[in-house]
């Protein structure tokens, strides 16, 4: 529920072969790089998404894995659990990122020297969104409706208050691992590369002292309820965008957004098509003939149509603005009512003589044009023969 699908991030499909699954990896991390989008916070979320993406997809275990499991592969007790990372068991995106690139002279030196010289990122880092898959009766799609959702998240600690810190005050020291650069450089021959330090995850501190509760991280996992409007005319695909209620970010990063996707469930009488909703309504073959008032079922109670004399099977009868309310508009579709006439397959003796001489006594020629017409085409075509 809390995270998308790792080819969807990479834009590859399921089949993807390993070097398409680099090339796109290679692109997008290039575009999302944080030295490359200083003032941009959600390129860092995206940035992260992608490492964590190609990680899995990249290593063939891994990929088999996830494509059995999904992310529940990767999940405590999974059975590819594993792994350091503070973000969820996962390599460092920077250590990644500088693998990828290694042996070409540092990858800082793409961004024309970004990352050096002791530029370091910063300790707060943007929360996740979060996916909620949400199912709705149809008169909750029409109408509108309020909806509790528990939802597990990221929420930012209490004993700490987001800062990480044991006190509740941001007490960082400099890193020993990095000396405060926030990278680690290595020299083999002509080659150098440059790696985020694994310490401090490339912000060049580190907590003195680490609050016990969520461990440095300033924010511990926990059940969350929250209430959501859900707006009339919804269907089913409609993906609501609650800003702000997905997981906390660190160290007071910005919380990311929860994104709801609807189904409606289907309905026991009526079927949606757009705004307008269909019904399809048996009626006794006396009152088809002699015509007269049907009540049919609507989403905002009982309604009548009236039917014509010598009413026919399949007929579509047509009430304005019984539908279903357009989504952010006024405008309201139209119930459509077909009528299936419904023919006694149980008459008494008494019923069959009756109806054999209201046969005879029928005028087929005026009162079932359509049965003497067909007759006749069918008798020209048997002539042929």
């Amino acid at each position: 529920m809390a995270k998308k699908d790792y080819y969807e991030i990479l834009g590859v499909s399921k089949d993807a072969t390993d070097d398409e699954i680099k090339k796109a990896y290679r692109k997008l991390a290039l575009k999302y790089h944080p030295d490359r989008n200083p003032d941009d916070p959600s390129a860092e979320e995206k940035f992260k998404e992608l490492g964590e993406a190609y990680e899995v997809l990249s290593d063939a275990d891994k990929r088999a894995a996830y494509d059995r499991f999904g992310h529940a592969a990767f999940e405590q007790g999974g059975p590819a659990a594993g792994g350091g990372y503070a973000g969820g068991g996962f390599q460092d995106p920077m250590d990644i990122f500088a693998q990828m690139f290694s042996g070409m002279g540092g990858f800082a030196d793409m961004f024309g020297g970004a990352g050096r010289g002791g530029q370091k990122r910063s300790t707060k880092r943007p929360g996740s969104d979060l996916r909620y898959d949400l199912d709705i009766t149809l008169e909750e799609a029409a109408k509108g409706c309020a909806k509790k959702l528990e939802i597990e998240r990221l929420v930012t600690c209490k004993t700490c208050h987001g800062t990480g810190a044991r006190d509740g005050k941001e007490a960082f020291k400099s890193c020993p691992t990095c000396q405060g650069r926030g990278i680690i450089t290595q020299q083999s021959g002509f080659f150098v590369q440059q790696s985020t330090c694994p310490t401090c995850h490339g912000t060049g501190e580190i907590i003195s002292d680490p609050c016990p509760v969520c461990r440095g991280e300033g924010r511990v996992r926990e059940d969350s309820h929250i209430t959501i409007r859900i707006p009339a005319g919804v269907a089913t695909g409609s993906q609501l965008r609650i800003a702000g209620e997905g997981d906390a970010g660190v160290h007071g990063g910005p919380t990311g957004d929860l994104h709801v996707f609807i189904d409606v469930k289907p309905h026991d009488i009526f079927q949606r098509e757009g705004n307008d909703l269909s019904c399809t309504v048996p009626v006794p073959l006396s009152l088809a003939v002699s015509g007269g008032r049907l009540k049919v079922p609507t989403l905002e109670g009982a309604a009548t149509i009236k039917l014509p004399e010598g009413t026919q099977n399949g007929m579509i009868f047509r009430l304005r603005g019984k539908g279903v309310k357009a989504l952010r508009s006024s405008d309201v579709g139209d119930m459509l009512v077909e009528v299936e006439v419904e023919i006694p397959s149980r008459l008494t003796k008494e019923q069959m003589d009756k109806l054999n001489a209201f046969a005879s006594a029928l005028d087929e020629n005026r009162n079932q044009p359509a049965c003497v017409e067909f007759a006749d085409k069918a008798a020209r075509y048997l002539k042929g023969k």
